[in-house]
């Protein structure tokens, strides 16, 4: 009798524990992978407890980049093609799977800034945008079975201070070397705002990804 109770409260358990799960899904209606390495991203949406597995994605978005570039792409374009690029990598891949690629691009006085591979080359970005405004597209592209259900690019607009030599020197010793996974040389989560004087626009559209509008979209996007 009383292994036959044990037997029937561990069900129970399980029971509950499967609900809890099927509740959470149904809350935020799909689990999904994200297309990106990106560490930004993945916090992003790990906070706001949405259930996700990450791929880093199977492409060389550095080629596309820069065949777009030369194409005189519309430089928000740029940021959705290759939100597409990454996207389409991985749904090739997984079937029967809502895939979720990302991307940044930032706008500084008509170029696209790339990140910076070394400190030295942050030092010289840092002065070039120092005492400027520049614009930041962050695109999102859904893919379910080799098609795309939803896309979005939101821009945010960021200026940065007038920095001197000094503050430059200082700034490079509180962030280090993490600044070159940032395509501006700054982590607005982290010591970012020490140089910059003032942004417009969605605040996580600056870290990277636009979360609001996709909110909205995986809590009512039903897979067909």
């Amino acid at each position: 009798m009383y292994i036959k109770k044990k037997f029937f409260i561990k069900k129970k358990q399980l029971l509950i524990k499967l609900i809890k799960r099927i509740f959470i899904n149904m809350l935020f209606n799909n689990n999904f992978i994200l297309a990106s390495s990106s560490k930004s991203r993945y916090n992003i949406l790990k906070k706001n407890k949405l259930v996700f597995t990450k791929i880093k994605p199977d492409c060389d978005e550095d080629i596309l980049k820069k065949k777009l570039i030369r194409k005189k792409s519309l430089i928000k374009n740029i940021s959705l093609e290759l939100a597409r690029l990454k996207s389409k990598s991985i749904s090739l891949k997984k079937k029967n799977c809502l895939i979720v690629g990302a991307d940044t691009i930032i706008d500084f006085e008509g170029r696209v800034l790339n990140k910076a591979n070394s400190l030295k080359q942050a030092r010289i970005k840092i002065k070039n945008i120092s005492g400027k405004s520049h614009y930041i597209y962050s695109s999102v592209s859904v893919y379910h079975n080799m098609r795309e259900v939803w896309q979005t690019t939101e821009k945010s607009k960021v200026k940065i201070r007038k920095l001197s030599k000094e503050d430059i020197d200082e700034y490079l010793l509180k962030s280090g070397k993490d600044i070159l996974s940032s395509v501006g040389c700054y982590q607005i989560e982290g010591v970012g705002p020490n140089i910059i004087e003032e942004i417009r626009g969605d605040f996580f559209n600056i870290m990277g990804f636009p979360l609001f509008p996709f909110l909205k979209f995986i809590k009512s996007y039903k897979i067909k």
